[in-house]
């Protein structure tokens, strides 16, 4: 499960139970324990079927649905990843989340997750009926931002 919270322009991310910001800190919360480095990563190849697409498409133009699935759960599988080996350690939060890739090989691309793993706690108590991880004063306005 996935829910997306704003405040005082930063935006968090629950999933699976554990907060992931790009942020450097979580408003209202406060660090326990820095548990350091924390990442996911996932290594996928486009299929014959999808290059031959691509280049045909490549050829009018336009946007290469197939490589932006493609791109799209990869990132997906490399947070989840990130976020299974952030629970791992004992963190509840990864903050400066973000993402790298690299291009292997012959149709073959390296995506990778990383933040910083992270014991905090909030300073006040979550508002009533939020998610769990959600804070108080947190916008439930679904975030536009990926």
């Amino acid at each position: 499960m996935q829910t997306t919270t704003q405040t005082a322009g930063a935006t968090a991310t629950t999933r699976q139970g554990l907060i992931v910001t790009t942020t450097e800190n979580i408003p209202e919360a406060r660090v326990v324990r820095t548990l350091g480095q924390v990442f996911g990563l996932t290594v996928r190849s486009r299929s014959l079927g999808g290059n031959i697409t691509a280049v045909l498409k490549s050829l009018v133009g336009g946007e290469i649905r197939s490589y932006v699935k493609l791109n799209e759960d990869s990132r997906r599988q490399a947070l989840d990843r990130m976020v299974q080996n952030a629970a791992a350690m004992g963190a509840n939060a990864v903050t400066m989340m973000r993402f790298d890739s690299t291009e292997m090989g012959a149709g073959m691309s390296e995506i990778v997750a990383y933040g910083t793993a992270r014991v905090v706690e909030w300073d006040g108590a979550p508002s009533a009926g939020s998610p769990s991880g959600t804070f108080a004063g947190a916008s439930t306005e679904p975030s536009t931002a990926r």
